[in-house]
């Protein structure tokens, strides 16, 4: 138990009363610094985790769905066309959502709005600036299988933190994360779709 001492009021002999440790001011005070603790823990977490309208996770990865695809200064059609993608399951960054519209980013940082129609769920992955070697296992020394050169699309099968499986002309073998465009930095497992 915690009391209230007053050195004036203890030498003239003054009652010292005990205040109990479960007082409700106490108790409070313990709740609070705990909610802040917790609040200041998640903040991270939450930010990490913004979605859009659709109820999916931003950003996150897509494919184009056909082989002309006009990209857009804003969501619909009354914008003008910025380009034309004309290949497709390229993969792009989905950033952004507007009701049927997808805000979309190339590995080059390029972006602009498609209608969502125009994209789909298949993970795909596109070769960076050099020769890729896709190995039979993650591990860096197992045996190559083919080597991909810049622009090569491959589908995207799974991941672990340095190295994802990739099928390339129907050879499955990995890839160490820094030779292609297609994957979030802290993607490990992949969604469905």
């Amino acid at each position: 138990m915690l009391s209230r001492r007053c050195p004036a009021c203890t030498a003239a002999g003054h009652a010292v009363y005990p205040l109990p440790e479960s007082s409700s001011v106490v108790i409070l005070l313990r709740r609070l610094i705990l909610l802040i603790a917790l609040l200041v823990t998640a903040l991270p977490a939450v930010a990490q985790q913004k979605t859009g309208p659709s109820g999916l996770p931003l950003p996150r990865f897509a494919s184009l769905a056909a082989d002309r695809i006009n990209v857009r200064t804003g969501p619909g059609k009354q914008y003008p066309i910025r380009w034309i993608y004309a290949r497709n399951g390229l993969p792009v960054k989905i950033v952004e959502e507007f009701d049927t519209w997808r805000k979309i980013q190339d590995q080059d940082g390029d972006d602009g709005w498609v209608h969502v129609s125009l994209l789909s769920g298949r993970r795909t992955v596109s070769i960076l600036a050099t020769v890729a070697e896709l190995r039979r296992t993650p591990d860096p020394d197992a045996s190559v299988l083919l080597r991909a050169e810049p622009g090569v699309i491959g589908r995207l099968i799974s991941c672990n933190p340095s190295a994802c499986e990739i099928e390339i002309e129907q050879r499955r073998g990995w890839l160490e994360r820094t030779h292609f465009w297609g994957v979030l930095p802290d993607e490990a497992t992949l969604p469905t779709g």
